[in-house]
């Protein structure tokens, strides 16, 4: 609800009940009205719409307890019939009005902004309000472990903050600013609207409250300069390749005692000789013989900066065949680890000795009947 329509519109004399009027009352007057101007029972009849469109939003301000008691007040400071100042941005017939447009733009644009200082009576100025410093992105690589296990890096920062020269007086030292004479130290002049003042930045000082008669030589007289810090931030266990880091109140520094931005952390990650990741879990392809997965073996495989562990083929298992080593993934948030995924894949000799090749040859005469691709071709025909 805008605050033209709390100055503008009698929502009692809508509904037909005085200010004093309970919340029943305003139910029960509600509710008689409602069913005489519905569009039901007014098939095309358009005052009769309209009519019950300002009786329901005089309702639903009216029923809010915390809304009507905004609507009283506002209505009690300024008075009833207030009328928009003709020529005001966004006023006239038709157009939508809001005090935050007209009067300087509130971070949150309601009505207590309007009464907390940017519109006031009287041209009484405001104090220049703190600014929040600026959020500063960068990045880093880190090798595969520190992703994996976490660590802290060192980051060079460069940016705009205060100037190291005068330490963001913006005077040259030692000499120091001293208050704006127009403003007298509020960074706000008021401008007259015909009975209402308007605060908006003092033109003397930018809004500062303070102006220099000898400027720094440094910022020339703002303040503020391009500088360079070293900030450690901390990268979390488990932090994956393009993840953006966010590190609260690490940005560029704030004005007038306002907070310091937040800093975001672009994280690349170097890839691992042997090992690969899937989210929460590592990969890792292990070479095996025919004869491991023909007869079954117990092989080693190595882990991520840990002891190798032993895992058991069993007789008869395929090529591809993956295993799951749990504990010995990527640690998540809840603090437990992903798993380790072992895939095994044979290893054929590029050289065979005598011995290995009449092995290989005692092997393929014994297995002479047997065609692996038999039941592949058959069920290939049938389509």
């Amino acid at each position: 609800m805008s605050t033209k329509d709390y100055l503008e519109k009698d929502y009692y004399k809508t509904l037909g009940v005085p200010k004093t009027a309970t919340a029943a009352e305003i139910k029960k007057a509600y509710r008689e009205l409602a069913r005489k101007y519905h569009p039901d029972a007014n098939k095309g009849d358009a005052k009769a719409e309209e009519r019950f469109k300002e009786i329901t939003e005089a309702y639903n301000v009216l029923s809010d307890a915390k809304q009507r008691k905004e609507y009283d007040d506002a209505r009690s400071m300024f008075g009833g019939g207030f009328r928009v100042p003709t020529g005001a941005r966004g006023g006239g017939a038709g157009g939508t009005f809001d005090f935050g447009d007209l009067f300087g733009g509130g971070n949150d644009g309601g009505l207590g902004d309007v009464l907390g200082g940017i519109f006031r009576r009287g041209g009484a100025g405001t104090q220049s309000r703190a600014r929040r410093g600026a959020d500063v992105e960068t990045e880093t690589t880190l090798s595969f472990g520190d992703a994996i296990d976490g660590v802290t890096v060192s980051l060079r920062l460069t940016g705009e903050g205060p100037c190291p020269v005068c330490h963001g007086t913006g005077a040259k030292p030692p000499s120091m600013p001293k208050v704006c004479p127009d403003c007298h130290g509020t960074g706000q002049q008021s401008r007259n609207l015909g009975g209402f003042g308007l605060s908006e930045p003092c033109k003397t000082c930018k809004g500062r409250g303070m102006v220099v008669d000898d400027p720094c030589a440094e910022c020339h007289g703002s303040g503020r300069a391009m500088s360079s810090r070293t900030v450690q931030a901390r990268i979390p266990a488990g932090v994956a390749d393009g993840q953006r880091i966010r590190i609260p109140g690490r940005g560029a520094s704030g004005e007038n005692g306002g907070k310091s931005g937040d800093l975001y952390v672009r994280v690349n990650v170097r890839p691992h000789p042997v090992f690969g990741r899937s989210v929460s879990e590592l990969t890792v392809t292990v070479p095996v013989t025919i004869t491991e997965l023909a007869l079954g073996a117990d092989i080693k495989v190595p882990t991520h900066r840990g002891p190798a562990v032993t895992i058991h083929i069993p007789p008869g298992t395929p090529n591809g065949r993956v295993f799951r080593v749990p504990g010995r993934g990527v640690r998540r948030k809840d603090g437990q680890a992903g798993a380790l995924l072992v895939t095994v894949e044979v290893a054929v000799p590029q050289e065979l000795n005598n011995k290995a090749r009449s092995a290989l040859e005692d092997l393929r005469a014994a297995t002479i009947g047997e065609d692996p691709r038999e039941e592949l071709l058959r069920r290939a025909a049938q389509e």
